[in-house]
């Protein structure tokens, strides 16, 4: 079984640099510190199941030689996370079929009223989008070999998102402020976590570095990516003062998890 987790974005909601040209402490001569919005991707065998469309989703897709989108699951309402879903129209007219949207009830809300015309044909378009409720797993199978997309809820700021759990090895949770303790047991000891860090100080809505590693120290992943970083994160220098089973991620970066 192929099995591969893509970080298409690694950047905060203005990504790095930002559209003025800004970018903060981030060297762009290092090409890490170049970040598009958060999305990433679960390569599974021939299917290509996208978490999220950032408004960056066509270059990222673009970049990493994407052809085909089979489903995809969303982590939550905010723009940065969502805004890029026109995008998914070509794969739409490559099949004439239908793309599987998952989401929680308010994410749901959200696009059913911002991007309706994706869910319901209108001016003479066709719908490209069907909408699905956002199960507490998802079991896809593919080839004769199953993965299992487990949805948890957590804690952005002052909603919900959703974290994703992909075969009980990789936990996906760009857009955080808290785990809620009831589900540690099933985020302990993973391969890999995934992570929100968005700086060094404090935000209400954000995982900063301090709280992620003591979150470490917690879980006790073998292997934890930092996402979602801001200007304020040059790849370089943060590298430098991090343990080596926590390193930062960047764009394209893909984790292998195969059995």
């Amino acid at each position: 079984m192929s099995l591969k987790f893509v970080i298409l974005g690694s950047g905060s909601s203005m990504g790095v640099p930002r559209a003025d040209g800004y970018s903060g402490d981030c060297d762009l001569k290092n090409k890490k510190n170049f970040r598009t919005r958060c999305s990433a991707l679960i390569k599974f065998n021939d299917q290509n199941i996208l978490i999220d469309t950032s408004p960056d989703l066509r270059s990222q897709l673009l970049k990493n030689k994407i052809r085909t989108i089979s489903k995809v699951f969303y982590t939550h309402l905010h723009a940065d996370q969502t805004h890029g879903i026109n995008d998914l129209r070509p794969f739409f007219l490559i099949n004439k079929k239908q793309i599987p949207v998952y989401a929680d009830s308010n994410t749901k809300k959200y696009l059913l009223s911002t991007f309706k015309y994706c869910f319901k044909s209108s001016y003479g378009y066709p719908s490209t989008l069907n909408i699905n409720s956002l199960k507490k797993q998802h079991q896809i199978t593919n080839k004769n070999k199953k993965i299992i997309i487990e949805s948890i809820p957590v804690q952005h700021g002052n909603i919900k998102s959703i974290c994703y759990l992909i075969n009980k090895k990789l936990a996906y949770a760009s857009d955080i402020s808290l785990f809620f303790k009831k589900d540690y047991k099933k985020l302990k000891n993973l391969e890999y976590l995934i992570i929100d860090c968005l700086w060094y100080r404090n935000h209400s809505a954000h995982f900063n570095l301090d709280q992620v590693l003591e979150l470490v120290k917690i879980l006790t992943p073998r292997k934890t990516i930092l996402t979602n970083m801001h200007s304020d994160l040059d790849y370089s220098k943060l590298k430098k003062r991090l343990p080596k089973n926590i390193i930062p991620g960047f764009d394209g970066m893909t984790v292998n998890l195969e059995n």
